[in-house]
């Protein structure tokens, strides 16, 4: 009986790792109001970054404002894009077009207000970077420390080259 129970848990997780690989595919919302799923939104030749943050996170602004640094140099080397998903809810979702065009940010911000992406993901906490090639998530990284960026595209460039 504890070898059976121990096989199933072990089924279990397998299978919930495995689902985990494939990129979930969420209905967003456009800056305009325009509705787009995730699948329609990622980069089909290449590596997309998909970074869900919110306003009121701080370490979330960190980490993009750092990207956005090398963000060009990072697509003319890679074809890498960008997908900065918000999950504000509806009582701070006002605050996400001000705060993007204040920062100029150029990467493509999408809205999951319903946090339906989030839940989608398991997301615990934010920022949660996923790097997402041929639909499937193959890195994830929660949490910023200055410098991560460095360690996201060393990680890109090792995606890209295969």
């Amino acid at each position: 009986m504890k070898k059976l129970l121990v096989f199933f848990c072990f089924a279990i997780f397998s299978s919930i790792s495995i689902a985990q690989n494939d990129l979930p595919n969420a209905d967003l919302t456009t800056l305009e109001g325009k509705s787009i799923t995730l699948d329609d939104a990622t980069n089909e030749d290449g590596i997309t970054i998909v970074s869900l943050w919110a306003t009121w996170c701080v370490p979330c602004i960190k980490e993009l404002d750092a990207i956005n640094d090398v963000y060009e140099d990072w697509q003319d080397e890679t074809n890498v894009e960008l997908l900065a998903v918000s999950v504000d809810d509806s009582r701070t979702v006002k605050r996400v077009k001000s705060l993007v065009n204040g920062k100029d940010w150029d990467y493509t911000v999408l809205l999951d207000t319903n946090s339906d992406l989030k839940r989608a993901l398991n997301a615990s906490s934010i920022p949660l970077t996923i790097l997402v090639k041929d639909g499937k998530i193959v890195y994830e990284h929660s949490g910023y420390s200055p410098g991560a960026e460095s360690e996201l595209y060393e990680k890109i460039k090792e995606l890209s080259n295969e």
